[in-house]
């Protein structure tokens, strides 16, 4: 038997290098693109016949069954795709502008404000998860319940919207070669600004990379003016929306990257934000004092008005140990994270 195994070893080789010959060869990524039908998808929840039911949870219209992954066997990147654009419904900007979203007393409630400000990522205005949106109902992965009660007892609301950063663009000709910056800023807060969209951008490229696989067009990005990040956006709707508001306190509810957002409209509006703000709860936020160099009478105010429940295996409120000289960090009640 050892002698059969011997004398079959050089032929088994021979194969093997001919097949890594072959596969060598082939383009795979080619390969697969045309194995896959047209990336052309619909632009509601009716067109891919999925809505929500009563429940708010993702039901498809003639089945009545949840959200399906793979939808077309064997096709994990079209798959992929389709389930990206699923979660874009709604979300897709024609032009370089942003949004929020306000209940109608927002501004002229005199007696309480609520802010909410989700993750980094996919997510976008009101939600939490896209995952749980998508495999759960609208309870797990949106604010809706945290809009639904605020307004029962009284709150104004206002939610963020800080992943709306840039349009991607197709470029033209004249745009090949961008013309050149023009600003009466001073140099400093024009690199600072610059330092800030071009960090942004770094942690968006998976993202992007992963849900354009097949991008092929030459594509700009243009940054929404005073929003080119979820910093900047946190400080332009603080100037122009909850600092006009007619609030007398105002809370903050701020999720992972949200945190860090918050962290940094302080830094920036120290006073005001001191002023305004009552009290301010984080869940696993992601925001570092050290590094967003967050001076020492910022710290004081956290350690006092805010309070970070983290994910954890321990009793709900049970306090968590932090290396970090600011807010409190006490257990969510679970080990399990929005993203």
């Amino acid at each position: 038997m050892m002698a059969q195994l011997q004398q079959g070893g050089p032929d088994e080789k021979e194969k093997t290098t001919a097949l890594k010959d072959l596969l060598s060869r082939i383009d795979l990524d080619e390969l697969m693109k045309k194995d896959e039908p047209p990336l052309e998808f619909p632009d509601t929840l009716e067109g891919f016949e999925y809505t929500f039911n009563e429940k708010g949870q993702l039901r498809h219209i003639k089945t009545g069954e949840p959200f399906v992954f793979n939808y077309r066997e064997d096709l994990h990147r079209w798959n992929q795709k389709r389930y990206e654009a699923l979660g874009e419904v709604d979300a897709i900007e024609t032009e370089p502008k942003s949004f929020i979203f306000m209940s109608e007393d927002a501004l002229v409630n005199p007696d309480k404000l609520l802010v909410l400000i989700h993750g980094n990522g996919v997510v976008r205005a009101g939600q939490w998860a896209r995952r749980l949106i998508i495999n759960e109902d609208l309870d797990s992965g949106t604010q809706i319940p945290y809009i639904k009660r605020a307004i029962e007892e009284g709150y104004g609301v206002i939610v963020l919207n800080p992943n709306e950063n840039y349009i991607e663009v197709e470029k033209t000709k004249a745009q090949i070669q961008p013309s050149s910056d023009i600003s009466d800023e001073p140099a400093e807060k024009r690199e600072k600004k610059d330092k800030i969209q071009k960090e942004t951008k770094k942690r968006r490229d998976f993202y992007e990379k992963y849900r354009n696989p097949q991008k092929e067009k030459e594509t700009m990005q243009i940054y929404i003016r005073d929003n080119g990040s979820p910093e900047e956006h946190a400080v332009y709707v603080w100037d122009h929306f909850i600092s006009q508001s007619a609030a007398e306190n105002v809370f903050f509810v701020a999720h992972s990257y949200g945190g860090l957002a918050f962290v940094a409209l302080m830094i920036q509006r120290e006073a005001e934000v001191k002023n305004r703000v009552t009290a301010v709860a984080l869940t696993d936020s992601v925001h570092n004092v050290w590094h967003q160099e967050a001076g020492k009478t910022i710290r004081e105010w956290m350690r006092e008005n805010c309070c970070n429940w983290v994910s954890s295996s321990e009793p709900l409120d049970t306090s968590v140990e932090s290396m970090l000289p600011d807010c409190p960090r006490v257990s969510a009640g679970t080990s399990i994270c929005l993203q």
